[in-house]
């Protein structure tokens, strides 16, 4: 797995620094959402074309990471 620096960007000029896939204008947060009400990972695809797969697997990856780490309370107090 590459550097997170590889496939999310925070940019003050793109959506207020809102993490968003590198090189395209679709935030993070939008993939949870559609993965949260069911849809599929290969539709939100289809829905964000500039997304490519391996930065959607990779982003999910990254949150397997961070949710499954043994200093997941730490890694919440740091991000809240």
């Amino acid at each position: 797995m590459k550097d997170i620096k590889d496939y999310i960007a925070t940019d003050p000029e793109v959506l207020g620094r809102q993490p968003v896939f590198k090189g395209t204008r679709v935030p993070i947060e939008t993939m949870f959402l559609h993965l949260e009400k069911g849809v599929s990972l290969d539709e939100f695809l289809e829905d964000f074309p500039s997304v490519q797969k391996e930065q959607a697997v990779a982003v999910l990856g990254f949150a397997e990471k961070i949710m499954t780490s043994k200093n997941i309370l730490k890694l919440y107090e740091t991000a809240a």
